[in-house]
């Protein structure tokens, strides 16, 4: 044990590495649907290792938390600057108030409990689960001007708040949105939700990855002698299908010769063609009709499930019943929208609207997808490689600009290298949505940087508190929990009832809005399950992108308010 401690001490990156695996590990275990998640855990577990008094140089945490929050601000910009700029303006302008009380509440609980600045912004970064406003706060806390010591003390204790608060402000979120919360407010979540899909036209999707039923399929049909499309045109005869139908002409068998359908091709008796649609509606049309027919050859289209990334300004915030109507629509099927950093999928309804930043997932021949994503924007195929130059060079612009001070009066105020970074990941994250011709960062890359530039900024924090964690838990402990409490609750429930009665937001979407202003993506998928529905997924991504920014930043703000 002697050596493993002398070697820990020696070579502190084996300490982070091992905080990491524990707290990955653990993390990924659940009971009865709890799990503490990789960002606690590996607190806990490098605050465990820190008894040992392993020493971890700061320049350590500063580079993996700048590249933490430069990924996040990239997965956010498109949604941020549409949330502020376009529709999303109400739900944007909910996600500030609902941030300003999520700071209101954890200042006062310290102002009345009588915390230091650190146990504050623990007991706000927990209470809220925003991890990553301990950064900023670790930064300005650095620049108060305070003996070395004291704001080691301060610094120290950040994470013991940020540990005893964080669990509640979890689990508590989830609890208080998803079952406290229609219970509150009168609403019936399910109806709701089943309300809002039928006003829209919308519909469950079944089907999808590891089943064998798939929703949309290729057919082989033989046209009879006395067919009713006999002598129409492809276009003709596609049109006939009933109205919320989409059945497309792919091939032709004519005279043993297979040839690709061109919309003015007549259809002659004894044709087979190969029509692509959705399952039932192949069956439903066709089913007790036309003479299926097995036809390999015919049916061997070459034919793929892709990403489009949508970027063209003419698709923006149009419905995509008005894109169905659009040529480049013809043979293509839409079966997933992911919006937002989280991904968050989008019912696919009518009245849906797509907005540059969504990634569609379209279901067709290779060259029907390909005609689609030009009119979309950009195919977004997966890639091994990111462009690692353009990631240097814009989180170095964004440090940079953050490092200027400007003083007013004695007071200093700057962005800092942190925050530098993290706009510089909105500012580059929309530009990336308008112009997809440079900063390509594939999603495991992103996660990278997201999950282990987190975790290894959260795991030199813990091994450098760890010393003092044992000390301050039995100074703060229970009090530390009943006041994470409050400052978890109060917002939300106060959230809840402005988001109805001030905002009128729907039912359906009421919830999913309050779960992004606070960032919870725990509660909005205990929100969706309680609901049985998507639907409010709606309100989830333009609130995330607005309560990510300035929940993070609120850990500066704390700072000075309490200084």
């Amino acid at each position: 044990m002697s050596w493993f401690t002398a070697t820990l001490r020696s070579y502190p990156e084996i300490a982070i590495f091992l905080s990491l695996g524990v707290g990955y590990w653990v993390g990924g275990k659940s009971y009865r649907g709890f799990s503490l998640g990789a960002v606690t855990a590996t607190l806990l577990a490098a605050i465990a290792i820190g008894q040992l008094g392993i020493v971890i140089s700061s320049n350590v945490k500063s580079v993996f938390f700048l590249m933490f929050l430069f990924a996040v601000g990239y997965g956010v910009g498109p949604q941020f600057v549409r949330g502020i700029a376009k529709d999303g303006l109400p739900q944007a302008i909910f996600s500030v108030v609902q941030c300003v009380l999520c700071l209101a509440a954890p200042y006062v609980a310290a102002k009345i409990a009588g915390y230091d600045v650190g146990s504050a912004a623990g007991l706000f970064a927990g209470s809220q689960t925003i991890s990553a406003s301990m950064g900023l706060a670790t930064d300005a806390i650095n620049r108060v001007g305070l003996p070395a010591d004291e704001t080691k003390r301060l610094l120290d204790a950040m994470p013991t708040a940020y540990a005893v608060t964080y669990i509640f402000g979890t689990i508590g979120s989830a609890l208080i949105l998803a079952t406290l919360g229609p219970k509150l407010l009168g609403i019936d979540l399910v109806a709701a939700c089943k309300e809002y899909e039928s006003r829209f036209g919308g519909e469950k999707e079944l089907g999808g990855t590891g089943q064998a039923w798939h929703q949309y399929a290729l057919r082989a049909y033989r046209i009879a002698d006395q067919g009713a499309v006999v002598g129409m045109t492809v276009a003709q005869a596609e049109a006939t299908s009933p109205e919320g139908m989409r059945l497309y002409v792919e091939r032709i068998r004519r005279g043993g010769v297979v040839q690709e359908a061109k919309i003015d091709d007549v259809l002659q008796p004894g044709d087979v063609v190969a029509i692509i649609g959705r399952r039932e509606q192949l069956v439903q049309v066709l089913g007790s009709r036309g003479a299926e027919v097995d036809d390999p050859e015919l049916l061997a289209v070459p034919a793929e499930g892709v990403d489009v990334y949508v970027t063209n300004k003419e698709v923006e915030g149009k419905t995509l019943r008005e894109l169905g109507t659009l040529p480049a629509a013809r043979g293509v099927f839409l079966r997933k929208i992911k919006r937002g950093a989280t991904e968050t999928p989008i019912p696919v309804l009518p009245n849906t609207q797509l907005h540059r930043g969504d990634t569609v997932t379209l279901v067709g021949r290779t060259q029907d997808t390909t005609a689609a994503a030009k009119t979309l924007g950009v195919l977004d195929r997966p890639t091994n490689a990111a462009d690692i130059a353009f990631v240097g060079f814009a989180i170095t612009l964004g440090a940079l600009i953050g490092a200027v001070v400007i003083k007013v009066g004695a007071v200093p105020i700057t962005l800092s290298t942190a925050g530098g970074a993290l706009i510089a990941g909105i500012v580059f994250g929309w530009l990336r949505a308008i112009h997809p011709t440079f900063g390509r960062i594939p999603e495991p890359t992103i996660w990278f940087m997201n999950s282990v530039g987190l975790n290894v900024f959260i795991a030199v924090v813990g091994v450098t508190a760890g010393p003092g964690f044992v000390r301050g838990l039995q100074q703060l402990g229970i009090s530390l929990f009943l006041w994470g409490i409050f400052a978890t609750a109060v917002p939300l429930i106060l959230g809840m009832f402005i988001a109805k009665y001030v905002f009128k937001f729907h039912p359906a979407l009421l919830l999913g809005i309050c779960a992004g202003a606070r960032t919870t993506t725990a509660a909005l998928g205990m929100i969706c399950d309680a609901a049985k529905s998507q639907v409010p997924g709606l309100g989830y991504t333009v609130t995330y992108a607005v309560g990510n920014t300035l929940l993070t930043i609120w850990g500066m703000v704390i700072i000075m308010l309490l200084t």
